[in-house]
């Protein structure tokens, strides 16, 4: 097949062929999306209509990059280490528009500091005692920046009858469903007009 190429040449051609390197290069305030393989995960597809259920914010380290985002506690974990726990190694990778300037990267970081070790929100509310991921980070945009990512919605604006999402609302709520609950959803903040996106697998 490759007459004069030779085994050496055969050895590098799966390399040579391969994909180039992702020439992402991680900012604080960036935007990072996947699947998650959480047993929540499902319902929150389901009720949003959207293939991605989890995103957290990045911030760097001592010039690292790691993801801050909502789990139980809320926590720091490396970037490369949160990437490649989405389903299937995909996710996508967003940040503003409007690059964000020195002063307000470090309001990001100053931001997030009250929120770590808070208890993950399995109920969704708009308080500030527990969080969950999509609240964290539009919460830090807020008070860092001023700026909503994305329009708050009420929890019955979602799709509510899918059956993965009906008993995860039994589960948790019962009967008792705060269907008036403002809620942001990763869909949204994946929408927004606001982010453009700079990487993706």
């Amino acid at each position: 097949m490759y007459p004069r190429l030779g085994l050496w040449a055969l050895l590098v051609l799966p390399a040579w062929w391969a994909q180039p390197a992702s020439a992402y290069t991680p900012q604080d305030g960036d935007i990072v999306f996947h699947t998650s393989t959480s047993r929540q995960s499902v319902a929150v597809q389901a009720a949003t209509h959207s293939p991605y259920s989890h995103l957290g914010i990045v911030l760097l380290r001592g010039g690292a990059p790691y993801v801050l985002e909502a789990v139980q506690p809320v926590r720091y974990t490396p970037l490369q280490a949160w990437l490649d726990r989405g389903r299937h190694g995909r996710y996508v990778i967003k940040r503003p528009i409007a690059p964000l300037d020195a002063h307000t990267k470090a309001r990001l970081h100053a931001a997030a500091t009250p929120y770590l070790g808070k208890p993950y929100d399995l109920t969704f509310e708009w308080s500030d005692q527990r969080i969950y991921c999509s609240e964290l980070v539009w919460k830090l945009y807020r008070d860092a920046a001023g700026i909503g990512l994305a329009p708050l919605a009420r929890l019955d604006s979602f799709d509510l009858q899918a059956p993965a999402v009906q008993a995860k609302l039994r589960e948790r709520y019962g009967a008792n469903i705060p269907r008036g609950e403002p809620v942001i959803s990763p869909a949204a903040i994946f929408a927004s007009p606001l982010l453009v996106t700079v990487d993706q697998r």
